[in-house]
């Protein structure tokens, strides 16, 4: 069972390579937990990948296969990797699930990840070292044969993060965000050449009013209990301080 979840991860990771749409969303609750998504619809690069498949290739089961599921990002782990987990690694994978929804005849493929934080000092824990742990290192073996995806992935690495119960605070560090693009940026810059766009959306959901935030790019609504960014990759690789958001609630 693990190795066919992980066949349809290395699949949908391929087409990181073409484009994918990201959307991250976080929805604090009035108790201090927070329920965040990351999302990744990749139904764009199966479109292309398809384009470029013969006939034959589309006949074959692997792309006749129509999965919509949810499972918990630990139990889909091999055990090698689990058992070299610590106990705060373990927990933070058995709060979390993998969302997989995949029909490639009808260009869909979309992956996210969904944890439940249950206060601020949990949501910083998780947002901090999701990308570090070692399920990452099975991540990692899984797209070998496509880019490093694992900034996407995995909660963005290049961002340091302070968060209380009255503020969400994230800064791009920009060392970890050029090596980041050393790694990544020319299969960015083919999916620029290909006219494909990489849309960029982060959704802030609060339990209270927004007193003060610090992004003039960001929309706050009438009620001000929602922050909203919209950019594309291509305006963060630009200016990585787009993506900076100091929020105070």
């Amino acid at each position: 069972m693990k190795k066919i979840y992980l066949s349809v991860i290395f699949l949908a990771l391929l087409c990181f390579s073409s484009c994918v749409d990201i959307e991250e969303r976080y929805d604090f609750k009035p108790d201090g937990a927070c329920n965040v998504v990351y999302g990744f619809d990749m139904s764009k690069a199966v479109s292309v990948l398809m384009n470029l498949m013969t006939d034959s290739v589309r006949e074959t089961p692997q792309f006749g296969m129509v999965k919509d599921t949810t499972l918990n990002f630990y139990s889909a782990l091999p055990d090698s990797i689990a058992r070299k987990m610590n106990a705060e690694e373990m927990k933070m994978a058995q709060g979390s699930d993998l969302a997989i929804k995949m029909d490639l005849k009808k260009n869909i493929m979309k992956v996210s990840i969904k944890h439940e934080a249950k206060n601020a000092a949990d949501l910083q824990y998780y947002l901090q070292h999701l990308s570090s742990i070692s399920m990452n290192s099975q991540l990692n073996n899984v797209t070998k044969r496509s880019f490093d995806t694992q900034p996407l992935i995995t909660g963005q690495s290049y961002y340091t993060y302070e968060i209380t119960d009255h503020k969400f605070y994230r800064v791009i560090d920009k060392v970890k965000f050029n090596a980041f693009l050393k790694k990544a940026g020319s299969k960015f810059a083919m999916a620029k050449a290909m006219l494909i766009d990489m849309p960029y959306k982060v959704i802030l959901n609060f339990a209270k009013p927004v007193k003060k935030i610090n992004n003039s790019k960001a929309v706050l609504s009438a009620d001000r209990r929602r922050v909203t960014l919209v950019t594309t990759m291509d305006e963060v690789m630009k200016n990585p301080a787009l993506m900076n958001l100091k929020i105070d609630f």
